[in-house]
């Protein structure tokens, strides 16, 4: 295998758009939080459907800002599923709060919405529904299990860009919600997130803490139209996004759609060649009326039908020349999680399976049909040697 024939799980698609809107940036002479990182915001807003966006450098701190928006004090508790990544839970913290792991869906990775309620204390004061792969969650149950019992729903869209539900955007439907623009995600600033919201309120704390929490339009006071001046309201956060990087995610988001169509005709086939390997599960569908982002394509082994395990199969492509990765080693697995909060793999059944059994392929918008050809090849090969041969008895 040579480096030139390695297929890599993930790789940017940055283009000379993008290159020359952060040229654009550096020849202005304003760097940091300014008029481009506004229009970042606008367009944003705009694309998803949302009335306000606030750009902040991770989606780690958009889920903190939407925390901190509505109130979220020492001894509260959050439910968060186990399968997810550690910042979902971990912002938790921050305020003193108590994240409650819950598990997945039989079959899938989403949040279970009845283990769920099982969890909720007279101190529960929201629930965090994490869109996985980019596979919309069953909205509709979280939002009648938070009127129930008076919760709070802010939504972890790290993966969902542009995911929708019954013909509304993900970004649109809950009281808050929170994007990434990792390196990975749908599309890319290298660090970034947004956090969107219909409520004015929110966004005018969230636009004021991410900058120290220094009153309205602190980012202009070097600039001709600002003033010196400025009033510190609350003790806030620096999470403010740059221009640099703004100008990125404006790049972007404009060639948004066509990366998405480029993941779902990658995503259809994977689904259309894996179809014939026995050894593997396909991604679940997801509510009816929704589209899948596809920012991960997850399969899972069938144990039953072949003797290798899931790290081997890791293992065994990469020498092939592909690929991979897993997404996510549940939360109550880690040792902060395991020795803060005593959570066990026995309470998270579903988690633990899904778990046990997946690995994500590579999806990304430079990637070629003849490479997920050459990924499916790989996979096929490998299962073919491993294969379990079931015999059955003649009467």
């Amino acid at each position: 295998m040579t480096e030139n024939s390695y297929i890599p799980f993930h790789l940017p698609s940055i283009g000379e758009e993008e290159m020359a809107a952060v040229q654009r940036v550096l020849q202005s002479g304003w760097l940091t939080t300014g008029s481009v990182g506004m229009e970042f915001e606008k367009e944003f807003a705009r694309y998803v459907g949302s009335k306000h966006a606030v750009a902040v450098n991770s989606g780690t701190a958009a889920l903190q800002l939407a925390l901190d928006a509505i109130d979220l004090r020492s001894g509260d508790e959050v439910l968060v599923p186990t399968y997810t990544f550690t910042a979902t839970a971990e912002v938790v913290t921050y305020f003193g709060a108590k994240p409650v792991l819950c598990d997945s869906l039989a079959g899938g990775f989403n949040l279970d919405v009845a283990d769920a309620e099982r969890r909720i204390t007279p101190r529960t004061k929201a629930i965090i529904p994490v869109h996985i792969a980019g596979e919309p969650c069953d909205l509709a149950k979280v939002h009648t299990l938070a009127h129930r019992h008076n919760l709070h729903v802010i939504e972890d869209a790290a993966h969902a860009l542009p995911a929708s539900l019954e013909g509304r955007r993900i970004g649109t439907i809950s009281e808050l919600t929170a994007f990434s623009f990792y390196a990975t995600k749908t599309i890319t600033t290298g660090e970034g997130g947004m956090l969107t919201t219909n409520d004015d309120r929110y966004a005018e704390r969230a636009a004021m803490m991410r900058l120290h929490g220094i009153g309205k339009d602190a980012w202009k006071r070097y600039s001709r139209s600002g003033s010196w001046q400025y009033e510190v309201l609350r003790a806030g956060y620096k999470f403010n996004l740059p221009d640099v990087l703004a100008a990125i995610g404006l790049a972007q988001l404009r060639k948004c759609d066509r990366f998405f169509e480029q993941r779902c005709a990658l995503a259809q086939a994977y689904k259309s060649k894996l179809s014939q390997i026995e050894e593997l599960e396909l991604p679940p569908q997801g509510p009816e009326n929704s589209t899948h982002s596809w920012h991960l394509f997850i399969v899972r082994l069938r144990p039953h039908a072949t003797d290798l395990s899931r790290d081997d199969l890791i293992e065994k492509l990469k020498q092939a020349g592909v690929g991979t990765s897993v997404h996510f080693i549940p939360l109550h697995r880690h040792p902060y999680y395991r020795e803060q909060y005593h959570y066990r793999p026995a309470e998270f059944p579903h988690a633990e399976d899904a778990y046990s059994r997946c690995l994500s392929l590579p999806i990304y918008p430079g990637l070629s049909e003849q490479q997920v050809t050459a990924v499916v090849d790989a996979i096929s090969r490998v299962m073919l040697e491993h294969r379990r041969r079931v015999t059955i008895a003649s009467a």
